[in-house]
């Protein structure tokens, strides 16, 4: 079900107030449900040597969040320059951060390797002569082509621009060697929003057949495989939660085998980004205008650049409206204010009835919510919240000012 029951519980009693403090709109986010879906991640994966999670930055890069995932013993996947700062500046170190970027930079390249470096994942064979220096510990992301689809936010493997090519794998390995990698990781990501475990299952087997095959070839043994994110979450009603503990079970299954057959067995690492953090935050906004054309409309004061996923992908985000609970219920557009007709969070949704003042939460902005904001039309992002175990809230990123907006003509 959108938006963790508990973190309903915890948060719809005290919302007016919050909204009373801070104004609207902001994001929220759920300590508790964010550190339990952590723990329940670890024990999931016991007996597997080492397994680690990165967690995706780009799900939700905001410091407070990057603390509790290090306390939680989580590592980081970084695309960035300053995803790769951000994590350094909460403490994170060396291989506690996995660099994957694609079409990588020069300066991107010398900033992932200082600092102790990290573990540097390269998109493409090409990069390995554009590495100022090639590390002890390398990884490629390996991209399957036509053996196997992908899904709309990735593309299928075969229109992607990430990872290097299943005939270049075995050479890639080769040239790194060459050039002085002793330590070898291989990972790829081929999906996102994934619901099926299945998926995933067949994703940890691709991996470990190719590891088989490079390891044949070139008498080199891997350090760990890394399954990537892509791992689900329920944003409609309707649908059901992604089966980790089976997940787990198939994966165990599988590196067992794998180390009856090869004499030894990698770790597992995943990138879980959406997952960790998108059912524990929550857009709120307020109903400042209601709208008759040849729709009705709910006009509220966020718009797309505090949630884009709707409009770029016409995603679904659950709506509820607070207390609206016995109302009769209406079929409305829920949109914002830019000048574009597709910045709407709702399109001919169902919802209770509502006046001007209502508060809307709109559900799962946990990842890739204020992320993926932007300023077009000169609206800025909004402030970030979060709801602390002890019941308090914390204002943990303040919301943009005009004086953020002008700040970059002034060099």
């Amino acid at each position: 079900m959108p938006l963790e029951k508990e973190f309903e519980e915890r948060l719809y009693p005290i919302l007016p107030e919050i909204v009373q403090r801070f104004g609207t709109p902001f994001h929220i986010y759920d300590e508790v449900g964010i550190v339990r879906n952590g723990e329940v991640l670890k024990t999931l994966f016991p007996g597997f040597p080492d397994f680690q999670e990165f967690f995706a930055v780009k799900a939700c890069p905001n410091v407070i969040i990057l603390k509790i995932m290090l306390k939680l013993g989580f590592g980081f996947d970084c695309s960035s320059i300053p995803e790769l700062e951000m994590c350094r500046m909460v403490g994170a170190k060396g291989e506690q951060i996995m660099f994957t970027s694609n079409n990588t930079s020069p300066e991107e390249f010398t900033a992932a390797l200082k600092s102790g470096g990290c573990i540097l994942n390269l998109d493409d064979i090409s990069m390995i002569s554009k590495l100022p220096s090639m590390p002890e510990l390398i990884c490629f992301r390996y991209n399957p082509g036509a053996t196997r689809e992908g899904g709309i936010f990735i593309g299928n493997p075969v229109e992607a621009k990430y990872g290097v090519r299943d005939d270049q794998i075995v050479e890639a390995y080769r040239l790194a060697g060459e050039r002085g990698a002793k330590r070898f990781g291989l990972h790829t990501m081929i999906c996102s929003n994934e619901l099926n475990h299945l998926y995933i299952a067949e994703t940890v087997k691709m991996l470990l057949d190719v590891a088989a095959r490079i390891q044949k070839e070139l008498n080199i043994k891997f350090e760990f495989i890394n399954i990537g994110g892509g791992i689900g979450i329920p944003y409609r009603p309707d649908q059901q939660a992604f089966d980790l503990l089976s997940l787990a079970s198939t994966s165990k299954n599988l590196l067992e085998k794998f180390q009856e057959q090869q004499g030894y067995v990698p770790k597992l690492f995943i990138e879980c980004g959406r997952y960790m953090t998108g059912p524990y935050g929550a857009l709120v906004t307020t109903v400042i205008n209601r709208m008759s054309k040849y729709r009705e409309y709910v006009g509220v004061d966020a718009c797309m650049s505090s949630l884009m996923r709707p409009a770029l992908y016409d995603a679904y985000h659950h709506i509820t409206v607070l207390n609206g609970e016995g109302r009769e219920t209406e079929t409305v557009d829920v949109v914002g204010s830019l000048c574009e007709n597709n910045d709407k969070f709702a399109k001919q949704r169902e919802l209770p009835k509502t006046k001007d003042g209502d508060i809307l939460v709109i559900h799962d902005t946990g990842a890739h919510g204020y992320a993926m904001g932007f300023q077009y039309n000169g609206r800025l992002r909004p402030q970030e919240l979060i709801l602390r175990t002890d019941g308090t809230v914390e204002l943990i990123r303040r919301a943009e000012t005009f004086g953020d907006y002008m700040r970059t003509f002034y060099y």
